[in-house]
């Protein structure tokens, strides 16, 4: 798609605009592809409705049968299940538990309260390698990605500009929720699902530098960045 050629502002954040619902725990569970793309939902269904509500990761855990619950799957996926199932349930309908069960929704009556503002009808995915792809997207709501995060630098991260090196072999699925500019160095604002006690109150900021493109941006966030459209 052709872009226009505008300039992009210099900082955008999606918490502070009120379409981030707050950092989850993801626990012994390789579930992180649902909190990325349950975080995605939220913002989508936020920005079209001006509701935020929590939504359920462990339905997508125990129903959406493309992923493999516990043991990993693709936000885009997950944007798929909920296209086809009509929405999600909240958090509180569908309680996280850190592990693979028996779906609870199996049948479109076995319906949730207001699951129709969740209803994504597509998604769209972000043209890879490229910095301002993100950027423009993120200008228009919250965007899945996926990175690399073994590298215990990472998995030890406090505060600050994240920009040691990373990897692109990418294992884990995030949030970024904006971008900005610290002490110098630009960066892209990520939300994990490690809980509030991990890094920056959950979050990450990863060292945003275009001269990394090609290599898929720092932690390999540029490689399949997507979103849901609400």
């Amino acid at each position: 798609a052709s872009r226009q050629l505008r300039p992009l502002p210099s900082s955008v954040d999606w918490v502070r605009e009120g379409a981030v619902a707050p950092v989850k725990n993801q626990g012994d569970c390789g579930s992180c592809w649902a909190f990325a793309a349950a975080g995605a939902i939220e913002g989508a269904a936020y920005l079209a409705s001006g509701r935020l509500r929590s939504l359920s990761e462990q339905q997508l855990v125990d129903c959406d049968l493309r992923d493999f619950g516990c043991d990993g799957g693709l936000m885009d996926n997950a944007f798929r299940y909920d296209h086809v199932r009509g929405g999600l349930c909240s958090e509180e309908e569908y309680p996280y538990t850190a592990s693979k069960g028996t779906c609870q929704k199996t049948f479109f009556h076995d319906s949730c309260e207001n699951v129709e503002a969740t209803q994504v009808s597509g998604f769209e995915d972000v043209d890879p390698q490229s910095t301002p792809a993100l950027m423009e997207a993120l200008l228009m709501q919250p965007v899945a990605v996926a990175i690399e995060a073994d590298e215990r630098t990472f998995q030890f991260y406090r505060s600050g500009v994240f920009n040691t090196h990373c990897g692109n072999q990418l294992d884990h699925g995030v949030l970024a929720v904006g971008y900005g500019t610290q002490g110098g160095s630009d960066y892209w604002l990520v939300k994990n699902s490690w809980g509030p006690d991990w890094g920056e109150q959950g979050y990450i900021k990863l060292v945003r530098d275009p001269q990394m493109d090609a290599e898929g941006g720092q932690c390999g966030i540029l490689t399949t960045p997507s979103f849901p459209i609400v």
